[in-house]
């Protein structure tokens, strides 16, 4: 009997009605031990004749990855070659079922989506994880991420956790906190389990349980075998504690046989009855001896596997017992864990038996660390590493565990962990590259700490140290200092590029033809304007280690300086394309760069080619975790191009994963491109929404992310809505330090000159503009010189204008960036009917409404309008009249019917877009009647898609 859960009960059945009816969803339980979260679980799947599927974190030492998935999924198994072969491949490898590559959590994430799906069929499924805060890492965050893309699967996931929100951290999925029974409800549990009780021991009991399921089941047997003398005051100890210790007597009431047993149990997360009696046979004991703790119902055994019923038990039997035998327990199962698949097991059992150095456990837990790197498993790869070098004789070892401890750490996201283990090992690293490594993990700790000066400090003292022994190391740490520089300013990105053209790079290198972009991109200015700024490397380098991830080389901000330096050699993407190789991670995170860097020489056309190869990449691939970067500059290339439907689809594909990937800079910077697709529509509520989601994503004191883009939005906002004084003031924050080198305060000059202009302060334009000019002139793209000759329009009297505002309709191209051309016909139209030209100011002012209207660029086209109106001219209706059906998709339907009318099918349609194929199927079902088609077939016959997919 369960009581006092009626509401929670109905949560929950909520949740499975949905699933039956093909919802998914996803609910995390919290509470206190004890509180009933087991307990309701069980009821649940006791009382559903849906398909389930459970698993139990378990509390251990060692940190396995994939382990608490494993047992979890391995009913499902079975379907495992239904799943695309890259998702195949990334869970068989995760389980080590198969030999395969490094797969990111988040693919395997996928993965565990499409499994559930397939595993789900045609009825719906319930999925519970008990004890979820015990979890591996590595099995938490693509449960997680699973979690996050359920939508039409018909699968409901449960998860149970404690309410410490840091041991699992799901933020944004909906949660359910189980809080104490009311009094008449705990009463009724009392009476239930110990009816015979005094009335004095049963009020004892109802005070001192607080209404914890488990107490009021557990003190009164407590109680019972209390001497007089043992009594505690209520309240002495913590709850849980007193808990423990009401076990902890059941336990040695038991044989010496049947402890010794339960302690195997609680020392190791497996549970196989097989090792467990396998060790326990060295101290006499055998099966009989599990009897007396089932019947005390202290342990639950079933197919084979025992688990405690509560984890308080487990805790008791591990705390109760003294030290020789807990050494002797983990000696026992080191032995019985024998095959060679089981060779993490037996480290870690190794390590925790060792009372002192001991190199053999050492070397079998660096290369623990090993496997669960090359599994992607970069926590269970640290503390393997970490209590490796603990273990470790030799300083020499000790050091080198310490760095690949520090590295894996930084790579799982543990900062403060990564920056404790680099600071241990820096008092005895006396080579330089391991010194380079060391400064490398610092950086990355203070880059994404929001510690922008320190972090870009320690990279170029890394980088300082290699040059000369290693110069392609070097290369590739001042490169990522250069994402340091962008959130610095002009002066210390000019000195990192000083740096790398200082470094004799071998001609083959593969890093060479990069360097060589970049500083003929931002030439650096000559020495006498920045006196030596050598940085000396005579503490903690830390340059990169191969294989490595490194946040900010790939999760920098895509806003790049716009340098003027016109009389430099323009350096061309697509010919740095065409020859650099991009084999390896540390290569393709160099192009990726480079595709960023292109974007700021107004190369938008060849960046988004090669952004979306890059991305076409990661989505057969499983590179989920990269792709927020590619997919912000794939939506920045098509916003210039005024591809807006497009920009709106690759914004929100790539903020969701950055969401589902917990990338908080990517976050901002994809809020802040919404909010300026929002101020272009004119739409002030939802741009301020985005905007400030974008300006909440910052770091300690840093910058966030998404600010340049965002002030450009408002200030575009406000230019659109008739408010030129506040867009100016918006945009001339841009045009100053530390903001005016990113490319988007560059690109956002010509909106400053026009709110100037029609504030009345065009003298507050004239400097921005001049910087512009450079920065078109070495662009050499017809669009760039349409912009000057509008801007110059904009401030030249009426005799010169007129030549300046057709030569500026002449540059722009017919069918490209039809935003910013009808734009100009707007202000050219405006000029026209201030000279009283109507008959001229009406055509212009026409064909630029038709635009703005296909664009779906509101207030635009209501300006327009009004411009219209103003000299008696007829307008289109009030209202927009946006690109075609297209506009009536929702960003991910348009993704979806998009690669529909391509031929693909919903399988591989899920595989690219990360979801499963039912929710694929779901979209396009929801599709199909605002397309005015009933089949995929009828989808290619839409233009739109056609010019899209062609």
């Amino acid at each position: 009997m369960l009581y006092g859960r009626d509401t929670e009960l109905g949560t929950i059945e909520r949740l499975l009605a949905d699933a039956r009816d093909g919802r998914s969803g996803v609910l995390v339980v919290r509470g206190e031990p004890g509180i009933g979260k087991t307990a309701l679980l069980e009821h649940v799947l006791a009382g559903t004749d849906m398909r389930t599927i459970r698993g139990t974190g378990v509390e251990y030492e060692a940190e396995l990855p994939y382990a608490g998935l494993s047992l979890l999924l391995r009913p499902a198994l079975g379907h495992l070659d239904r799943l695309p072969d890259p998702q195949r491949q990334a869970l068989a490898a995760a389980f080590g079922l198969a030999a395969g590559g490094r797969s990111e959590p988040m693919f395997v994430g996928l993965a565990v989506l499409s499994l559930l799906s397939e595993y789900a069929g045609d009825g719906p499924l319930l999925c519970v994880v008990d004890d979820a805060q015990w979890l591996d890492r590595a099995s938490r965050d693509a449960l997680v991420f699973a979690a996050r893309r359920l939508y039409a699967e018909g699968i409901a996931l449960i998860f149970a956790a404690r309410e410490d929100r840091h041991a699992f951290p799901v933020q944004g999925l909906p949660e359910l906190s189980l809080a104490a029974l009311r009094p008449e409800h705990a009463s009724a549990l009392l009476d239930e389990h110990a009816r015979d009780m005094s009335a004095t021991t049963r009020y004892r009991v109802l005070v001192e349980s607080r209404g914890n399921p488990l107490a009021l089941i557990e003190l009164p047997v407590s109680l019972a075998g209390e001497r007089s003398g043992d009594t505690l005051r209520p309240g002495a100890l913590p709850l849980t504690s007193r808990l423990q210790l009401a076990f902890h007597g059941q336990i040695t009431r038991l044989h010496e046989r049947t402890g010794m047993l339960l302690l195997l149990a609680a020392s190791d997360d497996s549970g196989e009855l097989g090792i467990l009696l396998r060790a326990g046979a060295g101290f006499g004991a055998g099966p009989a001896d599990l009897a007396a703790a089932e019947e005390a119902s202290l342990i639950v055994v079933e197919d084979d596997r025992l688990r405690f019923r509560h984890p308080l038990i487990r805790a008791a039997v591990q705390q109760g017992a003294p030290i020789d035998r807990r050494l002797a327990a983990h000696r026992a199962l080191a032995d019985a864990f024998d095959a060679p698949d089981h060779a993490d097991r037996r480290a870690w059992h190794l390590a925790a038996a060792a009372t002192g150095v001991d190199e053999p456990a050492a070397t079998a837990l660096e290369s623990t660390g090993e496997r669960a790197r090359e599994r992607s498993g970069h926590l269970a790869a640290a503390l393997a590493y970490e209590k490796a070098a603990r273990l470790s004789e030799d300083v020499g070892a000790r050091t080198r565990r310490l760095v690949l401890a520090a590295e894996a750490a930084s790579e799982a996201g543990e900062l403060d962990r990564a920056r404790t283990f680099a600071e241990r090992a820096q008092s005895t690293a006396i080579d330089d590259a391991i010194r380079a490594r060391l400064l490398h993990v610092r950086a990355l700790s203070d880059f994404w700490q929001g510690g922008f000066v320190n972090a870009h400090e320690l990279l170029l003292r890394g980088a300082a140290l290699t040059a000369t022994g290693r110069p392609e190391r070097a290369a590739r740490m001042l490169l990522q200092s250069m994402h340091t520089a962008w959130y610095l300013g002009e002066t210390e990105l000019d000195s990192t590029m000083r740096e790398l053209a200082a470094l004799d790079l071998p001609p083959t290198a593969s890093v060479t033809p990069v360097v060589e972009f970049m500083i003929a991109a931002f030439p650096p200015k000559p020495d006498s304007a920045h006196p030596g700024t050598a940085h000396p490397g005579t503490e903690n380098p830390d340059a990169e280690h191969p294989g490595t991830e490194s946040p900010d080389s790939e999760h920098a901000p895509n806003e790049h300086p716009a340098y003027e330096h016109p009389a430099a050699e323009r350096p061309n993407l697509g010919d740095l394309i065409r020859v650099a190789p991009r084999t390896g991670n540390e290569e393709q995170r160099d192009l990726l760069l480079a595709c960023g860097v292109g974007l700021a020489l107004g190369q938008d056309a060849d960046a988004h080619h090669i952004a979306s190869l890059f991305a076409r990449d990661s989505r057969l691939h499983g590179g989920i975790g990269r792709l927020p970067t590619i997919l912000f500059f794939v939506a920045e290339a098509e916003i210039f191009e005024s591809r807006h439907t497009d920009a709106l689809a690759t914004a929100s594909e790539g903020l969701r994963i950055a969401q589902d990937s917990g990338q908080q800079q990517w976050i901002s910077q994809f809020e802040s491109v919404l909010a300026y697709l929002a101020g272009i529509a004119g739409d002030e509520e939802a741009a301020h929404r985005h905007a400030d989601a974008a300006l909440a994503g910052g770091v300690g004191s840093a910058m966030p992310a998404g600010a340049p883009w965002s002030a450009w939005a408002l200030g575009l906002l406000d230019l659109g809505l008739g408010r030129p004084e506040s867009a100016l003031n918006r945009l001339e924050r841009l045009a100053r330090e530390p903001l005016r080198h990113h490319i988007s305060a560059t690109r956002s000059i010509p909106d400053l000159v026009e709110a100037a202009v029609r504030f009345g302060a065009p003298e507050r334009a004239r400097e921005p503009l001049a910087r512009f000019e450079q920065w078109a002139e070495r662009a050499e793209q017809r669009w760039a010189d349409a912009l000057v000759l509008r801007c110059h329009a904009l401030l030249a009297n009426d005799d010169a204008a007129e030549e300046l505002w057709l030569a500026a309709l002449a540059r722009h191209e017919s069918e490209r960036r039809p935003l910013e051309r009808a734009r100009t016909g707007l202000l050219y139209g405006e000029w026209l009917r201030r000279l009283r030209r109507k008959t001229d100011a009406r055509d212009r002012l026409r064909t630029a409404l038709e635009e703005f209207d296909r664009l779906d660029a509101r207030s635009w086209a209501d300006r327009a309008r009004t411009e219209l109106g103003a000299i008696g001219g007829s307008a289109t209706p009030q209202g927009p009249q946006p690109a075609g059906v297209l506009a009536l998709l929702t960003p991910q339907e348009l993704q979806i019917t998009r690669l529909a009318a391509q031929g693909l099918s919903n399988r591989d349609i899920a595989a690219q877009l990360f979801l499963s194929p039912r929710t694929v199927g779901h979209h396009l079902y929801k599709a199909y009647p605002k397309l005015g088609i009933v089949s995929r077939t009828e989808l290619t016959a839409i233009p739109e898609l056609a010019a899209l997919t062609g």
